[in-house]
């Protein structure tokens, strides 16, 4: 979980995950001579902080957003959401401006009904606050601000050490309205011919999806996916013995919105492991549903 770790301290929100493309850049270049398959790397001019990593001759692709949700800093000690954190007094942010590195504390005032930060000075207006990290390991959970979606992209990583042929695509912005997979997806189409999809990233503990009991598969969300490809994903699943759980939900969504609404004919599915405590510091994931993530995405992709 030494990965995971690292990954979840990187300072990478909406609109900034430079950070985060560098370290992935390295880490690749430094790991990927371990991989049982070479894979071309992708990235800047064209890309913006995106990276695809093409394996073989791809049938398939995993897309996984890179940022985090946070804070920007407005005027008068006031922020401004990135995405859709929750916010409650008390909250440790950090972040750096010109003047050095910030811990502050979140707060709310509620006659004005606006976020506040509270520190010793005035932080530089447009300057991006995080939550501070605090990652917890036990025998059978992890908990830590952004496993949304930093365990997406780990689980990504780990697909990628014996992937042959499929794509992986490090996004961006998604917690923020998104952007940069509808660019992806047009490049992946008329590169590779590449048209299915599956989607990396963390889904909710509800009173049907339940933490410990394998990875979640998504009939639907906000959005619904094509009917013959959601069932194309279970029979894999069923087959493979990965345990498994069915989600249906109304709200919600990811980079899934993009490939529903490109020109392209894309096929996609949300497959992700559970977590609790959405959008706080202390987001927590069984240690069963992150193996059980791993494991069908790597039957998934030698499958469709």
């Amino acid at each position: 979980m030494r990965l995971l770790e690292q990954l979840c301290k990187i300072h990478a929100p909406s609109g900034n995950e430079r950070n985060l493309s560098e370290f992935l850049l390295n880490y690749i270049e430094e790991h990927k001579v371990q991989w049982k398959k070479q894979p071309v790397v992708l990235s800047g001019e064209g890309f913006q902080e995106c990276i695809l990593l093409v394996f073989g001759e791809p049938r398939a692709a995993i897309f996984a957003h890179m940022d985090s949700i946070g804070f920007t800093v407005r005027y008068r000690k006031q922020l401004v959401k990135i995405g859709g954190p929750v916010a409650e007094k008390g909250f440790k942010l950090v972040g750096q401006d010109a003047q050095g590195e910030i811990e502050c504390s979140l707060k709310y005032d509620e006659e004005e009904g606006e976020l506040l930060y509270d520190y010793e000075r005035e932080i530089e207006r447009g300057t991006e606050l995080v939550f501070k990290c605090d990652f917890r390991e036990t025998e059978e959970t992890v908990q830590s601000c952004y496993l949304d979606n930093r365990l997406g992209v780990w689980s990504a990583l780990k697909v990628a050490e014996t992937l042959e042929n499929g794509i992986i695509a490090f996004s961006c912005w998604e917690e923020h309205g998104g952007g940069s997979v509808a660019y992806l997806c047009k490049y992946i189409y008329e590169n590779y011919g590449v048209k299915q999809a599956i989607v990396s990233d963390i889904t909710w503990v509800t009173e049907g999806v339940r933490p410990g009991k394998g990875v979640a598969i998504s009939m639907r969300d906000s959005l619904i996916p094509r009917r013959s490809y959601v069932e194309k994903i279970i029979a894999i699943a069923k087959e493979s013995g990965v345990p498994y759980q069915l989600e249906v939900e109304g709200a919600g969504g990811s980079d899934a919105k993009e490939l529903q609404h490109s020109a392209y004919p894309w096929d996609w599915c949300f497959v992700g492991a559970p977590e609790d405590n959405v959008h706080t510091p202390d987001e927590i994931v069984h240690k069963k549903d992150i193996k059980s993530m791993v494991q069908l995405y790597e039957a998934l992709m030698k499958k469709l």
